[in-house]
């Protein structure tokens, strides 16, 4: 199941999320190839986050999938935040090794 966890010191009270979870599962279900019920986004809000010393916009974001990730990703984040100020770690299970039979 594809997850992306996202991060930010962006103020989330009051704003209505539902459209942003709504676009962002359908983006990361078309980009991995899987069907948006399997897509989980977790978006955590009005954290806070100290960037290159002060505390202007900014996101960490995490995103695992097995396999179809690409640098896409990056473009999905709509929160008015400097790309310079946005991190991403992605995590691609399919590029780990497979388990030993031991």
């Amino acid at each position: 199941m594809p997850c992306l966890y996202i991060t930010t010191n962006v103020n989330m009270e009051g704003v209505d999320t539902d459209p942003f979870y709504l676009e962002v599962t359908k983006a990361v279900a078309s980009i991995v190839g899987r069907p948006q019920n399997l897509v989980m986004v977790v978006l955590k809000g009005s954290i806070e986050i100290v960037f290159g010393g002060n505390k202007e916009a900014a996101a960490y974001a995490e995103i695992v999938s097995m396999g179809g990730i690409t640098k896409q990703y990056i473009e999905l984040i709509s929160l008015s935040i400097n790309p310079t100020h946005f991190i991403l770690k992605v995590f691609d299970m399919q590029a780990l090794p497979l388990p030993s039979k031991l």
